[in-house]
């Protein structure tokens, strides 16, 4: 099982935090002792810090990062097209556009080790209300499979489309964010929370729908091994939020009216 390790890398190039699987693994391990554990313990005798400054900061730094990368990888899905939607494989290593495919897949990685500083705050904020199973599994779930996509796969190519989803996505939901913070109508409307979830959701269907298609396609290429992965994270995903769903939004008004 374990010689699928010794297969050389994809892509030859290898980027600073994707070199092997152990930057990724102890990101995302640091990342959970810090918040199970020691953060916990840190801010045990400590007020919570009033980060609504830093926050902002962050919540625009998001913004453009996300936006941009949606403009980005929109650009070259559909102006370079250097793919066929139907059936989108990973770009040789000479092709006109592989620096760029490279680049925007390599920002993405680096934007899902970001994310997970949305944890980091809110145990500095001892908002342990919001650390929620799903929000700790998907964050470490997307930090490994991006770099798990990367090392098997390459950058770029059939994942390309869950990346366009899921930065689209983080720039509404980072948006919302930032308009909460300065408008508090905004943040005590729990209908936008609401259609936030029923967007994210929304993407891991979208993606999992491009993947049976791409199936569907009889001289498509594309490992099966990734159509697979990204299918069993798109459903997981899916399930995951869907009881979130049920449990933040149904149940609670099913009980008010009881």
């Amino acid at each position: 099982m374990f010689e699928i390790f010794n297969k050389p890398p994809a892509d030859p190039i290898e980027l600073p935090l994707a070199v092997g699987p152990w930057p990724a693994i102890l990101i995302v391990s640091t990342y959970l002792l810090f918040v199970l554990k020691v953060g916990r313990q840190f801010m045990e005798h400590r007020q919570p810090y009033d980060l609504n400054k830093v926050l902002r900061v962050y919540n625009l730094i998001q913004i453009v990062y996300n936006g941009v990368l949606f403009i980005l990888i929109s650009y070259v899905l559909f102006i370079l097209k250097p793919y066929k939607l139907s059936c989108i494989m990973v770009l040789p290593l000479d092709h006109p556009v592989k620096f760029f495919e490279r680049s925007l897949s390599y920002a993405y990685y680096l934007n899902k080790i970001l994310d997970l500083m949305d944890t980091v705050f809110m145990v500095l904020r001892k908002n342990y209300r919001q650390i929620t199973v799903l929000h700790m599994s998907h964050h470490s779930i997307m930090v490994l499979a991006v770099y798990t996509g990367i090392r098997f796969n390459g950058y770029g190519g059939h994942f390309t489309i869950m990346g366009i989803f899921n930065v689209f996505v983080h720039t509404v939901m980072y948006s919302y964010y930032y308009i909460s913070s300065q408008k508090q109508a905004v943040s005590q409307n729990p209908t936008w929370k609401q259609y936030i979830t029923i967007l994210q959701m929304f993407q891991f269907f979208s993606v999992m729908l491009h993947s049976v298609y791409t199936l569907m396609q009889p001289d498509c290429e594309v490992a099966l091994l990734a159509i697979i992965a990204v299918l069993a994270m798109g459903l997981l995903m899916v399930v995951m939020f869907t009881n979130f769903y049920i449990h933040t939004y149904i149940l609670p008004k099913k009980a008010k009216q009881k």
